[in-house]
């Protein structure tokens, strides 16, 4: 069961999301906020798995929460607590201050519930979770540091807080085709729109995309994506 609070000021929205996933199993939904104050406060008092936060709160916004509770879970408070940014503003600047901010995953508010399932899953698994819609704003930044990395002696690293631990250079390189599937991967095609626009078909592009998974580390598409963005390997 994962346990999820949400901090959202808009009630029809906040009631809705609760509601719907009141209604899936596998998900307990504790307790929500209105404003950001209050959000805070029910984020250390009730430590859920998973927050998802507003970016548009009253009070101050949900990027200065994260800041907030980020710095008071580096003191120990809330360890295991992740925070899931809903949003639908999907400009570069909100994008890239929500991760430096802190926030672990980035969902659109227009996304379906079995979206929003799949996020909040994968947040409290541990792993970041990039709305398709917005992974386009995080791939510009790591093509640019990636990019200015290109004449450096030292390693390239991404320079946005969450997005710069780990998984920075893949096991195996990946090969121009598989790197031209990973485009069209993170630019949210389907097996066969890749095979359309390749001119191959969807059993060749099942095969590339199975090797990128591989040598990604990866178990599915949207990981795929994430670590793509991460390491700069989409240029």
């Amino acid at each position: 069961m994962i346990r999820v609070i949400l901090i959202e000021d808009h009630d029809l929205t906040r009631v809705g999301i609760r509601a719907a996933l009141q209604q899936r199993e596998g998900f307990e939904v504790i307790g929500d906020a209105r404003d950001a104050k209050s959000g805070l406060k029910l984020v250390k008092t009730a430590q859920p798995d998973v927050a998802i936060v507003d970016i548009g709160l009253p009070d101050f916004t949900g990027i200065e929460l994260t800041q907030q509770f980020k710095q008071a879970q580096a003191s120990g408070e809330c360890p295991n607590t992740r925070i899931l940014i809903m949003t639908m503003q999907d400009s570069e600047d909100t994008v890239l201050a929500a991760f430096a901010a802190g926030a672990d995953s980035y969902c659109m508010k227009d996304a379906s519930i079995d979206k929003l399932a799949q996020a909040i899953q994968t947040t409290a698994g541990g792993n970041a979770w990039i709305d398709p819609a917005i992974a386009r704003v995080v791939l510009h930044q790591t093509q640019k540091v990636y990019s200015s990395n290109q004449h450096s002696p030292e390693p390239a690293t991404i320079s946005i807080n969450r997005l710069a631990d780990e998984d920075l250079v893949p096991a195996y390189p990946l090969t121009e085709r598989e790197l031209e599937v990973l485009k069209l991967i993170v630019d949210g095609c389907s097996n066969a729109q890749i095979a359309e626009k390749l001119y191959i078909t969807v059993g060749t592009v099942k095969t590339h995309v199975r090797n990128i998974l591989n040598k990604l580390c990866a178990d599915d598409r949207t990981q795929v994506a994430v670590r793509a963005l991460r390491t700069g390997l989409v240029q």
